[in-house]
Formats: structure tokens, sequence, C-alpha cells
């Protein structure tokens, strides 16, 4: 208790609740400190976000809850925060920029809206969606932002927040979309631009996607040429929006490894959030224990370089759900799960995982694809193609409103003790 009140000290808070020395609740109100100490800002991004909160105004805030993070300002470690609800893991993958041919052209306006609404519906807390550097800068110089500022004002609007992921090489930056570009200076200019332009509304950005495999990342050094590239993307986005949190790469299972090397490259101080993909077979009979030990070793390297504070993230967990009847596709774990296996799997990752503070946990994905991976990814989904829903996502939902009812029952009870002292 007393960290928490030195840490409001020290942004430059002042409450007038009481601390008292038994708090109703207390496991929780423990798990409520470790979860948000690191919201703190610094100096400067105290001064970035007091600048935005001048102009920035949002459907989702309230009178006693300045930031529009469900959190009341009394108990909140920064109420002029707004960067995201510190205490919900919710999150989901969603592939919202895919308007292609090869892509089926998942996302039209409407295929938009209708999809959002059904996020939000579930209960979701945050997105996690590509930001495709050839979409916005097909030519050098010329940005096209029209259909990233619809993407992000329809999820604004819906006050789910975003996690903006920035790739891949455009094809005039570089030899293949899966490899850095020629030139870092190209990427870093893209980046920067983008993040200063959603700076009010997009405060976590992920750099490229799974770089330690081949398929995403091409050619594999060890790390070197992506650890390069971080740094510099990570400079430009603090001299864009100090506020801004910039999330490493999403790393496979076997991420221990990249992670290991991104610190051998110097890369400690060049990310705010670590992030690591721990896809298993839910058929395993040991499946939690076998993302408990990829987390575990990942979480211990961290706290050996000093990481100790900084949080780890699943940008993305999942596994297919095959509809009954549907011809039996395999995935790269082998037998693809059935629809009810498949919620199984939801209802234990979020019963789970939360409580080794993992901070979010990105469902991998919502809504599944048209025939776009040729195998059971394509039912990786929440949803499926039609938008009809799966037991998958009444799953989620329950764990989402279970989750965030045992948290606002909490807040209403610090709230009420605050009123009768």
């Amino acid at each position: 208790m007393k960290r928490l009140y030195l840490c409001l000290l020290s942004a430059g808070i002042f409450l007038s609740f009481s601390f008292c020395p038994v708090c109703p609740e207390d496991s929780l109100y423990e798990e409520w400190q470790e979860r948000n100490f690191h919201l703190v800002p610094g100096a400067k991004e105290e001064a970035a976000i007091l600048l935005l909160n001048q102009s920035y105004t949002q459907p989702w805030r309230a009178a006693n809850d300045a930031d529009g993070d469900a959190v009341p300002d009394a108990l909140d470690p920064s109420p002029l925060d707004w960067r995201e609800k510190g205490y919900d893991p919710f999150g989901v993958l969603e592939f919202l920029s895919w308007d292609h041919d090869w892509n089926s052209h998942k996302y039209d306006a409407g295929a938009l809206e209708r999809v959002v609404a059904l996020m939000k519906e579930a209960g979701v807390g945050m997105v996690r969606l590509d930001f495709l550097w050839q979409d916005i800068e097909p030519a050098p110089g010329e940005y096209h932002f029209e259909k990233y500022d619809r993407i992000v004002d329809v999820l604004t609007r819906n006050q789910i927040r975003i996690l903006g992921l920035l790739g891949y090489s455009a094809s005039w930056a570089g030899p293949v979309w899966n490899g850095p570009p020629e030139k870092d200076a190209t990427f870093v200019r893209f980046a920067k631009k983008v993040i200063a332009r959603y700076k009010n509304r997009v405060k976590y950005w992920e750099v490229w996607n799974e770089p330690d495999s081949r398929t995403y990342w091409e050619p594999q050094d060890e790390m070197k040429r992506y650890t390069r590239l971080l740094k510099k993307v990570f400079s430009a986005a603090k001299s864009a929006d100090p506020s801004c949190k910039i999330v490493l790469g999403g790393m496979t299972a076997g991420g221990y490894y990249a992670i290991k090397n991104v610190y051998r490259q110097g890369g400690k101080n060049y990310f705010d959030v670590a992030n690591i993909h721990p896809f298993v077979d839910p058929l395993r009979d040991d499946r939690i224990s076998k993302v408990r030990s990829i987390y575990k070793n990942v979480r211990r390297l961290m706290d050996q370089n000093g990481d100790a504070d900084k949080k780890i993230w699943f940008t993305e967990i999942g596994a297919p759900g095959i509809r009954p009847g549907e011809p039996d596709k395999g995935w790269w774990e082998g037998t693809s799960p059935g629809e009810e296996q498949q919620a199984d799997w939801v209802k234990e990752i979020y019963e789970e995982m939360p409580s080794w503070d993992v901070e979010k946990i990105f469902w991998a994905f919502f809504r599944d694809n048209h025939e776009h991976f040729k195998s059971a990814v394509d039912y990786f989904g929440l949803i499926r193609w039609d938008f009809s829903p799966k037991p998958a996502y009444a799953g989620y939902q329950r764990e989402a409103q279970v989750w965030n009812k045992a948290w606002k029952n909490f807040f209403r009870t610090w709230m009420q003790q605050d009123s009768d002292s």
C-alpha cells in the first residue's frame, strides 16, 4: 500500500481517500498495485499526457473517470493516463486492415462496423491490428491514411483500445515483404509518421511480427538486423509521442532465444513490453504447463537482464475450432480441435494465465478467414467467416464478464469505504 502511495506522490497526484491497514478484497488490491505500478508516468510521459488531455475527448470518459479506463480516479495510479485499462487482459488479434484481393477483402466498411460491434459485445478491451506500410506509403513520401483513420475511429467510438503492429516492407523499400528494408531510415520515417498521426488514440506500437521466424523475417541472423531497426524506431517513436509504449515484435514459442539475442545485441532499453506467441496444442494433456514453461523461461531471462518491471504480453495465442461435419484440416500442431474443444481452451487460457502476471492476452483470431492460410489456421476465429458466433465466442464473453465484474465490485467496495470513512 505504501508503494502505491509513494507512486502516486511521485506522479504529482493528490488523493483524498483514506488508506486503511486492512483493505477489502485485499488480494485484489495487491494485484491491482502490481498490475499498475509500471503505468505511473515519468516526467516526459506525464507532460505528453497532460498536453494531449487539453484537447482529447472521447465518449468513454466520465466525471469520476478522467482517462476512461473504467477505474475511478481516486484509485487510479495515474488518472489522466488513458493508455490502457491496466486490469483488463482481454485482447484479440484481428486483421481489420485487410481489404485486398489477397485476403478476400475481409473488411470493407460494413464488415468493419459489424465485427467491432461483436467485439464490444464480447468484452474485447484491446485489438492488435496491422498498420501495413505498403497500404500507408505505397510510394516514397506518398501517404494514404483514409482506411486507417476509419478503423481507428470505429474502435475508439466503441471504447476498444489499439495495439498497432508496424510492418512489413513496402514493395519499393526492399526486395521482399518479409524482410527488413534496404534502408532503415525509410521504415523509421514511416513509423514516426504513423505514431505522430494517431498519438491521441493509439498508445501501444509493436515493431514487426515474429521477427524470429523465417515466415516474417528473412534472412535470420540471431536478431542483429531486427534489433538495429528496433533501436531506431524506439527513439523515433518517443520523439513523436513520449507517452507511447513500444512492444517487442511478437516472438514464436521458441522466442526465449530470440529475446536473449535482443539483449545480446544491446536492445534492453529499446522496448517497454516483451511479447511472445506461446501456441500449444490444446489437445495435449500438458498444455497449460507447456505455456507456463515458455512464459517462466522468458520471465527469468528478463529478470536476469534487469527487466523485472517490464510486463509480458501474449499477443497471439489460440487454436482452430472446426465445426462438426467440416473436413478435418490440420495445422502446425497436427489434429485440429473441434469448436467445443476450442471453447474449452479459451476458458482455460483466461482463467489461468492472467494470474501469472501476463498483462494482456490476445486470442488469435477474432474472425475466421476465407481460405487464406489453406489450413485449419483459417478457423482460429471466435466467430465464423459468416459472423456467426462459435462456442468460443460465448466462452470468451463469459470470462470477460466474470473478470470485469470482479474488478468493478472491487472498485465499488473501495469507493464505498472511502465515502463511509
